[in-house]
């Protein structure tokens, strides 16, 4: 079976403000013992399936010393990847330098991801984030000059007192460094990090949403396709791995935090440092039945453009979908048998989403 690899490296040198994935400081004797136990989870757990996509994700990875990123990169040797697999690493512009990027390169690595969130000094320090326009700039000439092409930029928009000219001032810088793809995220304030707990609030939904639209336009305009909720990328450069999740196909999940699908079985792994160093790394694990099978399919697709596969959907389940009121009121639209939410509906897609659950049919 084809599948595709998550590998969570939670290590980061300064931890930004807004952050609630599974992360802690660095520390060089910790990384290594971290990195021992992965290669155990692996060794365990790694049924040795074709991978079509690999992903390291974090945390930030880039955070590494560039031996200790070796020593990853050969745990990862053990996957077999087929012929047109992608393989990313998550970096941060302010740890990654030529030695890093060319180890990349021999090791098969072939799609970068920058956080950059904003180039605003101002939102940088809410965020503390340590980001410089220069430094931007000259990492990703480097990238290119060393023969990477895809490259991905995080943008994090709907920050408290931010202006949609300070906005489109960070487009605008994103779209000179020509890349091949952006993320875009809202800003969500999470209960468990700094700004959750100094009761940070966000910003008015209007203006929320008058930034998403300013996105989208802009993106489009660029020659961007909006291809998810949040992803946008030039003609054929649509991220592969995450595709995986929106397609809700199977994939491993690897170190502390991560989440796996695989037969059936959502796992999610510890999120406690000494218990994984301990080889505990499960932490709970969801059966799915039907119903849940049902619902990861139209919930995860209809995160796409394209939408949902009628015909997929009742080959695999028998069931069909009751969404003719939605499609009256303009919140679905119907095209070659497939179901999808037009673009200018995606800000309330979750709504949307579980108005159509309800309309579930079962033969």
């Amino acid at each position: 079976m084809i599948r595709s690899v998550y590998v969570h490296i939670p290590f980061c040198e300064k931890i930004c403000s807004y952050c609630d994935f599974c992360k802690m400081f660095y520390n060089e004797k910790l990384v290594d013992r971290y990195l021992e136990e992965l290669e155990k989870e692996i060794d365990l757990l790694y049924d040795g399936d074709l991978i079509k996509s690999l992903y390291i994700g974090g945390g930030t990875p880039s955070s590494l010393n560039l031996k200790q990123l070796k020593r990853l990169l050969d745990i990862l040797s053990k996957f077999k990847r087929n012929e047109f697999y992608e393989f990313t690493i998550e970096c941060n512009f302010s740890n990654i330098n030529k030695e890093k990027l060319e180890l990349f390169k021999e090791y098969g690595v072939n799609r970068l991801s920058f956080g950059l969130e904003t180039t605003n000094s101002k939102h940088l320090d809410f965020l503390e984030r340590d980001e410089k326009v220069d430094r931007t700039i000259n990492i990703i000439k480097l990238a290119k000059d060393l023969g990477f092409s895809n490259i991905n930029v995080d943008l994090m928009y709907a920050l408290p007192g931010e202006s949609l000219d300070e906005l489109r001032k960070d487009l605008e810088f994103i779209k000179s460094l020509d890349i091949e793809h952006v993320s875009c995220y809202s800003l969500i304030i999470e209960e468990h990090t700094k700004l959750g707990i100094k009761n940070v609030e966000n910003i008015d939904s209007d203006l929320d949403f008058e930034m998403y639209q300013a996105i989208c336009s802009f993106m489009k305009d660029n020659g961007f396709k909006h291809y998810e909720i949040s992803n946008y990328s030039k003609e054929g450069y649509e991220s592969k791995h995450n595709l995986v999740y929106w397609n809700n196909e199977e994939y491993y999940g690897f170190g502390l935090g991560a989440s796996g699908y695989i037969n059936n079985r959502r796992t999610t792994n510890t999120r406690s440092i000494s218990n994984y160093l301990k080889g505990s790394y499960l932490l709970e694990e969801e059966i799915l039945e039907k119903d849940d099978l049902v619902y990861y399919e139209i919930m995860l697709n209809l995160r796409k453009s394209e939408g949902i596969d009628l015909d997929k959907l009742y080959s695999l389940y028998k069931v069909k979908l009751d969404y003719e009121e939605l499609l009256k009121l303009g919140m679905l639209e119907y095209n070659d048998n497939r179901l999808y939410i037009p673009e200018d509906k995606w800000y309330i897609s979750n709504d949307i989403i579980l108005r159509l659950l309800e309309g579930v049919l079962y033969e």
